[in-house]
């Protein structure tokens, strides 16, 4: 099993393809009402990232930046730049450009910077998440990236230039990709930044194996010890670094995650609650209705009901429209 993989879809996560931005000479764009963490990708030239409360961030080609949900920032060819040119008749473009795909155009001059923007949104109900455990900013710098990443960014960089059959389906497919890309990149290239957090748990030699046996396993009636058993070291150890990796013990972490898998199962499934309650490890239905009760504030019938008709697919990307904008 990979938890990672499990995580992700359960959190549901969906990424869409969003503002592109080409430019060329004096420039900047405000990104205030960002939806969904945003990550951008320079696939030419060069950028400045602002971001109110920290130093700008020089953004250089291949490299690739991903900030949490409602993050106020910009980008610009000068930081210096506190007038920020162009940045007041930007604002609604990027908020229409975001809406249909557009490519927006700024400056004056021939163009030498170009950006791709995805945002991801979660299912903000899920116990399990990614996306909101990481910190302020993650820069994966060009030269610190993975093959993986780069060459993703450089397919994602091709499509969109030159589209062809299916470009669609590969730019769904590479959506899903540079996430995952750029997540392996920065988890190897900063471990210390990692640590305390649940993708920094999956590094850890002892706490990854004991995820993966939870993931592989969630109806089993794991103790500590049992579990400590599994993965070969003593229950002393593993009560010690399994708070301190992921911020729940084993058995909080386990019921976690089997009202997440619940979640899931309920909505987008027609799988009875005896099916469900045994799936995820419990004996009866009324004691699976408590525990699912207060992970999610309602009933599982009741959440049944209310999300059916909103259910999503992990990943979901939204095709552009082929238009574009210029601002100079």
């Amino acid at each position: 099993m990979d938890p990672l993989t499990d995580a992700l879809a359960i959190s549901g996560v969906k990424g869409t393809l969003s503002t592109r931005v080409e430019a060329g000479g004096r420039w900047a764009i405000a990104l205030d009402d960002y939806p969904g963490a945003a990550l951008h990708a320079v696939t030419a030239g060069s950028a400045w990232l602002t971001v109110a409360g920290r130093e700008p961030a020089e953004l250089a080609a291949g490299d690739v930046v991903l900030l949490p949900a409602d993050t106020p920032h910009g980008l610009t060819d000068d930081p210096t730049d506190t007038g920020g040119t162009g940045r007041g008749r930007c604002e609604h473009v990027a908020a229409r450009g975001r809406g249909i795909g557009e490519v927006i155009s700024l400056g004056s001059q021939l163009v030498t910077t170009r950006i791709v923007t995805i945002h991801y949104d979660c299912d903000p109900a899920a116990l399990t998440q990614i996306l909101t455990v990481l910190p302020g900013l993650v820069h994966v710098r060009a030269e610190a990236g993975t093959p993986g990443l780069t060459d993703t960014v450089r397919m994602l960089a091709r499509e969109l230039a030159h589209p062809q059959l299916a470009t669609a389906a590969v730019l769904k497919s590479l959506v899903d990709i540079v996430l995952v890309q750029m997540l392996r990149a920065w988890l190897a290239v900063n471990p210390p930044e990692c640590f305390g957090t649940w993708l920094g748990a999956l590094y850890d030699p002892v706490i990854g194996k004991a995820l993966r046996h939870l993931h592989a396993n969630p109806a089993i009636p794991w103790t500590t010890s049992m579990l400590a058993e599994a993965i070969s070291v003593s229950r002393a150890t593993l009560a010690r670094r399994f708070p301190a990796a992921t911020g729940y013990t084993p058995a909080a972490y386990l019921a976690n995650w089997r009202m997440d898998l619940a979640a899931v199962q309920l909505r987008d499934s027609h799988d009875s609650l005896e099916t469900i309650a045994e799936a995820v490890g419990y004996g009866s239905v009324p004691a699976f209705t408590r525990a699912f009760s207060r992970a999610h504030g309602r009933t599982p019938g009741r959440y049944r009901s209310e999300t059916r008709s909103h259910s999503g697919t992990a990943f979901r990307l939204e095709t552009p429209a082929p238009s574009s904008l210029t601002i100079s």
